[in-house]
């Protein structure tokens, strides 16, 4: 994994993209540490990651135009087996891809709580986290497209109803 710098924009799992706005080192315990400073884009959180603990929280690179392509195909996919479990188990399930960081997890949350929605009612949690899956994924396909999530937002809008 390459080093971040600032200005630099990067995905901390379940929060979306964050802009490294500095590189601070910190005694702690009498060592010292250096630490990547964050703050989340849509609002003035700001989060402190241990540069030698990146991989493990997870942080990572804005999505590559050919992950971006693979998140489209993930998308538009529809020959899918809409998980037939109760709500809460399916609504578990969904927390823990979408915990995972992963685009193409959030991807497929998000496509199929999309097309679970046009069987049946999503339960209030269910509602809530296709909020989140489109937030996250619109916050990220927008940063990695150069485009505006309003302009992501009606392309997905598109895929959901075409």
């Amino acid at each position: 994994m390459t080093p971040f710098k600032v200005g630099d924009k990067a995905v901390y799992p379940a929060q979306g993209v964050a802009e490294v706005v500095g590189i601070d080192t910190k005694e702690i315990m009498g060592t010292s540490q250096t630490f990547y400073v964050l703050r989340v884009m849509d609002s003035d959180k700001r989060i402190m990651i241990p540069v030698n603990n990146v991989k493990n929280v997870g942080l990572r690179s804005v999505m590559t135009p050919s992950e971006l392509d693979e998140v489209y195909d993930i998308l538009r996919e529809r020959d899918v087996d809409l998980n037939q479990q109760t709500w809460n188990r399916r609504y578990r399930a969904y927390l823990e891809k979408i915990q995972t960081g992963s685009p193409y997890e959030i991807a497929a949350v998000l496509r199929d709580l999309n097309l679970l929605k046009f069987h049946k009612a999503l339960s209030f949690g269910e509602r809530k986290m296709l909020d989140k899956a489109r937030r996250l994924l619109v916050q990220e396909m927008a940063v990695a497209k150069d485009a505006s999530e309003e302009a992501v937002m009606e392309e997905l809008e598109h895929i959901f109803t075409a």
